[in-house]
């Protein structure tokens, strides 16, 4: 265990031997986080998948850095089908230790998989349309979907159990029980499974203790037992009645001659009747069904549609946030530019990465606070650069160099709009090298900005060679 001061080696000490520091309560953190890990391994082993994540969560709370802990819960969570909160881990725990961590070797197995990454993906898609479906009372709908869940992810808990919630509702009592038996396959203490199969067994094995009465040891009189969802009685020691054996079959013989007339004469043709009358309605209503179902495929068809336009339209506003060259990693050029200045004062860096951000984004177009940080940064190194280039600006004016020059005066006016010499001379490089348009603007400009200056009376002149007229 190391210090969480100074990083050295702890002893058997309530304090660092290095740095003095007291660490009987981060030893004492440090133990439980443990012991939680070492319980939840323990759970994971015989399968209490469900008691293995709440172990391991509490060994998180006490020490989030716990690796082996996070690793773990990534792969309990993997078993159970939540394949999205392994990854999660999994990345959390890359971002904590980046070198020689065993979740970079999970992580690569699924990214170098993209069939598996794919199937992950439409699990994901078919079980919340499978839920919508549920609330939408579409319960046929969901079980078709969540049947094509659970062949992609067989190990998917949540889809078992909603599958198995879905049969019970339509009262297909042994589907259920086989879809929980699965879950316990794959965890065997979890409480909404446990739940669920309770309910099933009380309706599949209905109480059927009878309270004995009368003397003790008295025989039963009937055998029950339960076929499917019905409960069958058979009596027993039934005794015939003592009658002559002619009377038994004169009696017999009447009564198979009257079943068969009523038969024939009544039942039969009002059986045929009935029975074409009902296939008839069966179809009817089979039909109407099909249509309405139909019908309703294709709007839901068009729904998703829609929905996938819609995510995919989101998906490229986040990639704009936070993608490569989006307002997020503006943002964190902006910070770093920020944090470069306070800590090394390296004005001409600051100054380039300012450049490369005002290039990058339109900055009315950016937050009040981001536009303050610019703007207070651009004041803190604007006047020493303006300085700078202007110096600069006049080593090329004096040489001719009357491009170099105005892209130098440029950068000054940039960082010091109040440099009245800088935008004079800047205006001057562009009438001398014949670049009048932007000369008559940059003379207007200074005599807007600076109209009592001593340069204003040259800048009047220069606007008159050019052929501009100022008013007095």
């Amino acid at each position: 265990m190391f210090c969480y001061n100074c990083g050295c080696q702890l002893s058997e000490h309530n304090f660092c031997t290095a740095c003095g520091a007291d660490v009987s309560m981060y030893k004492r953190i440090m133990f439980v986080s443990n012991m939680y890990y070492n319980d939840g391994l323990e759970k994971a082993g015989v399968r209490d998948l469900t008691g293995a994540i709440t172990s391991l969560r509490q060994s998180l709370k006490f020490n989030k850095n716990n690796i082996d802990a996070r690793n773990l819960l990534g792969l309990v969570y993997f078993e159970t089908g939540e394949v999205v909160a392994a990854l999660s881990e999994w990345v959390i725990s890359k971002n904590l230790r980046p070198e020689k961590n065993i979740a970079d070797d999970y992580i690569k197995r699924l990214q170098s998989n993209s069939a598996r990454l794919d199937s992950i993906n439409q699990t994901i898609k078919k079980y919340n349309q499978a839920y919508a479906y549920c609330l939408q009372d579409s319960k046929d709908l969901a079980i078709i979907q969540l049947k094509k869940v659970l062949s992609l992810n067989p190990r998917f808990i949540r889809a078992h159990q909603l599958l198995a919630l879905l049969y019970m509702d339509s009262e297909q009592w042994e589907r259920a029980e086989r879809e929980l038996h699965k879950c316990m396959d794959i965890d065997r203490n979890n409480t909404l499974t446990l739940r669920y199969l309770k309910e099933v067994e009380m309706m599949l094995v209905p109480d059927e203790n009878v309270k004995q009465s009368g003397a003790k040891g008295k025989k039963e009189e009937a055998v029950r037992y339960v076929s499917d969802n019905e409960m069958i009685i058979q009596p027993l020691n039934v005794k015939e009645p003592k009658n002559s054996g002619v009377s038994t079959l004169v009696n017999i013989g009447i009564g198979l001659i009257i079943g068969l007339a009523a038969t024939y004469f009544l039942m039969v043709p009002a059986a045929q009747s009935n029975a074409k009358a009902e296939a008839q309605k069966t179809i009817t209503e089979i039909s109407n069904q099909s249509d309405s179902k139909t019908i309703r495929i294709q709007e839901l068809e068009s729904q998703v549609d829609k929905l996938n336009t819609q995510v995919e339209n989101l998906e490229s506003q986040v990639e704009g946030f936070v993608g490569t060259g989006g307002t997020m990693e503006t943002f964190d050029s902006l910070l770093k530019a920020a944090a470069a200045y306070l800590v090394n004062q390296d004005k001409a860096a600051t100054a380039a990465d300012l450049e490369n951000i005002s290039q990058a984004v339109n900055l009315e177009e950016t937050s009040e606070g981001f536009q303050e940080l610019y703007r207070t940064l651009l004041e803190a190194i604007g006047p020493e650069l303006s300085a700078t280039y202007y110096d600069e600006a006049m080593s090329f004016f004096r040489q001719g160099d009357y491009a170099a020059a105005a892209e130098s005066f440029e950068r000054a006016v940039y960082y010091d709009a109040a440099n009245e010499d800088a935008l004079f001379n800047l205006a001057r490089s562009y009438h001398k090298n014949e670049d009048t348009e932007k000369a008559v603007e940059t003379y207007q400009k200074l005599l807007e900005l600076f109209p009592d200056s001593a340069r204003a009376r040259d800048t009047k002149r220069y606007l008159g060679e050019l052929g501009v007229t100022v008013e007095e």
